[in-house]
């Protein structure tokens, strides 16, 4: 019934609701049926869920409000004269976003309208700028805040705060990776450079973008020194993007925050939507002791933690590649997590593998929704970019490599804080 209903296209929520009230009715369980509004209700009732949409809040604030312009310009003075540098431009202001707003479709589909007519203009083959802003647009999900980090704290029950730190090495290690890249394909291709900026062009543009770099910075040391919690901090960027936007840069204007109060609630109630369906699934799924049945079975295939390791790699890759991220996790968190425990593996190191396992599905046909976004903003088709962006996915794998195995990546930041 999954399967069917998942390969003629219907929406993944749908299917997860529809799989689970047939089988209820199949198997005559009626009791859970009548249960079904209430647990769907409770599943999105969480403090933690709250963060989501006050991040949302906060990336729609601040691209109104002309931070991002303001992140656009600043890269470019620092990384614009080397050779390729708008390439840099584009993997650092993602950088910059992806401490703001945490969502690798928000982040593609605004750098596609900025920068990649840019980069075309100044040389660059438009499916490269392509395939590496939809590439460098996986950060957004890495660096905190992360609105995947978020829904594996409320699902394993792990701190949030800690998820959040634990990120933020494989963030950088992922923007340095395409980086690399660039460099590589600079070198090859001869991409242009820019002229360098003076001293004071330099002072004056970190100067100008100061007020967007703080908010990033005080929602980290917010939570590291424990003043707020990881939701709290959503409240507090979503205040500074509206008081830099309006009163500093002047750019917000009253009368646009209806519009940015609807787009926040329809992205909020999709995810709100898939997290209720998928809860009602991941019920049904408890109910029939699979959770247990897939520890036995791993248990039986591999006594070792890298063995584990390495299946859960594949298996994740794997259902990224056809399902919704968010789906995927809360489907499949409860029944790995405590398998993972099981064989060592700390819930903070197991949950960023995870989230960045997931992550790569956004660029990987025949679900990636990050392809179909810069797709049908830049105008390259979706087999041609699927097919270029493939160098920048083997960048992604090696980054999840180093990760999975090398468990310190993810951990050794956050035992600092506590």
């Amino acid at each position: 019934m999954f399967l069917v209903l998942l390969l003629i296209g219907l929406p993944i929520a749908y299917v997860l609701g529809a799989t689970t009230i047939v089988y209820m009715l199949l198997s005559e369980n009626l009791n859970m049926l009548v249960s079904i509004p209430q647990k769907m209700s409770t599943s999105v009732q969480n403090y933690g869920l709250l963060a989501i949409p006050l991040f949302v809040l906060a990336g729609e604030l601040m691209n109104r409000g002309g931070i991002t312009s303001r992140l656009i310009g600043l890269s470019q003075v620092l990384v614009g004269h080397f050779r390729g540098g708008l390439a840099y431009v584009n993997v650092v202001t993602n950088m910059f976003l992806a401490s703001i707003i945490g969502s690798a479709n928000a982040q593609t589909a605004m750098m596609s309208k900025v920068i990649v007519p840019e980069m075309e203009k100044q040389g660059y083959k438009k499916e490269f700028s392509s395939a590496l802003t939809a590439s460098a647009s996986l950060i957004g999900p890495t660096i905190p805040p992360s609105i995947p980090f978020i829904l594996y704290g409320v699902i394993a029950e792990v701190s949030i705060a800690s998820m959040f730190i634990g990120g933020v090495i494989p963030g950088i290690l992922l923007g340095i990776g395409f980086i690399l890249l660039i460099s590589l394909f600079s070198i090859k291709e001869k991409y242009p450079k820019q002229t360098k900026a003076s001293a004071q062009k330099m002072f004056k543009s970190v100067l100008v973008a100061l007020p967007s770099i703080s908010i990033p910075l005080l929602i980290v040391l917010g939570i590291i020194s424990g003043f707020f919690t990881a939701t709290e901090s959503a409240a507090i960027a979503s205040l500074l993007a509206f008081l830099v936007g309006f009163f500093f840069y002047r750019e917000l204007k009253l009368k646009d925050l209806p519009n940015i109060l609807v787009n926040t609630a329809v992205i909020s109630s999709i995810v709100t939507f898939i997290v209720a369906m998928a809860t009602m699934f991941g019920w049904l799924v408890s109910f029939e002791k699979i959770p247990q049945t897939m520890a036995s079975f791993l248990v039986t295939i591999t006594e070792s933690q890298f063995g584990f390791l390495l299946i859960c790699l594949i298996l994740f890759l794997f259902i990224g590649m056809i399902m919704e991220g968010a789906a995927a996790m809360i489907i499949l968190v409860p029944v790995m997590l405590p398998v993972a425990v099981q064989y060592g593996i700390d819930p903070v190191h197991f949950g960023i593998m995870i989230c960045l396992n997931l992550t790569l599905g956004l660029i990987t046909p025949p679900v990636g929704t990050v392809l179909f976004i810069t797709s049908s903003i830049t105008k390259i088709s979706f087999e041609r970019l699927s097919k270029v962006i493939m160098p920048f996915f083997a960048v992604g794998v090696v980054v999840l490599l180093i990760v999975t195995y090398i468990p310190a990546v993810t951990t050794w930041l956050p035992s600092l804080i506590k």
